[in-house]
């Protein structure tokens, strides 16, 4: 179903709809701080699965990221953090920006292998960060990309539907998206490393 959300003040009611779903084991497409993301609650494997046959990848081999609302939870799934790295998590986010930090033991649970590391975003996007806070846990996500190769990401959200509509449960019309995606930052080794630059300018925090 196609479900529009005012990005300026998200519905109350129209955010529990997508938790609901999200609680029951649905995939919902939904706006970010860069480019629309498809997620599923982290705690239901079978729709972990389902985003997985969506890239076309197993669960083992899965590089997604976790949507939080805030840093609380890097403890659930990170190692401890250095108090650098904590401080410039502290100042670029919410933001356009993926962390790569050291997964905990908790991680490979989720996936079934021996991931060493976790992606760790806060968007900049209220629908985004109300759909987290009210379900409780993070949101596990990757990006919408286009067939079109030149295009790469879809930006409106009316597209995006009519390609994702038999595949995944909601699709969330919450504005236009963005073309380019978040800045990846490795953070796993000590120090940071910009694996890929994207929207988010890290010079900017440091």
């Amino acid at each position: 179903m196609l479900l529009r959300i005012n990005a300026a003040k998200p519905n109350y009611d129209e955010i529990a709809q997508v938790v609901k779903c999200l609680r029951d084991g649905g995939v919902v497409i939904y706006p970010t701080d860069t480019v629309y993301g498809i997620g599923c609650d982290i705690n239901r494997q079978r729709a972990v699965e389902r985003v997985c046959k969506l890239k076309g990848i197993s669960p083992e081999k899965a590089n997604f990221s976790f949507i939080c609302s805030d840093l609380s939870h890097l403890s659930d799934f990170t190692k401890p953090i250095d108090t650098a790295t904590y401080k410039l998590m502290k100042k670029a986010l919410p933001g356009p920006f993926t962390f790569i930090l050291e997964a905990n033991n908790s991680v490979p649970k989720l996936f079934r292998n021996n991931k060493k590391t976790v992606g760790i975003r806060i968007p900049n996007n209220t629908i985004c960060l109300e759909i987290v806070k009210q379900l409780g846990s993070p949101i596990m996500s990757t990006s919408v990309h286009d067939a079109d190769e030149v295009l790469e990401y879809t930006t409106d959200p009316m597209d995006i539907y009519d390609k994702y509509k038999d595949l995944v449960d909601i699709v969330i019309a919450g504005g236009y998206g963005n073309n380019e995606a978040s800045t990846v930052v490795d953070c796993s080794n000590g120090g940071y490393e910009i694996l890929r630059q994207g929207l988010g300018n890290l010079e900017e925090f440091l």
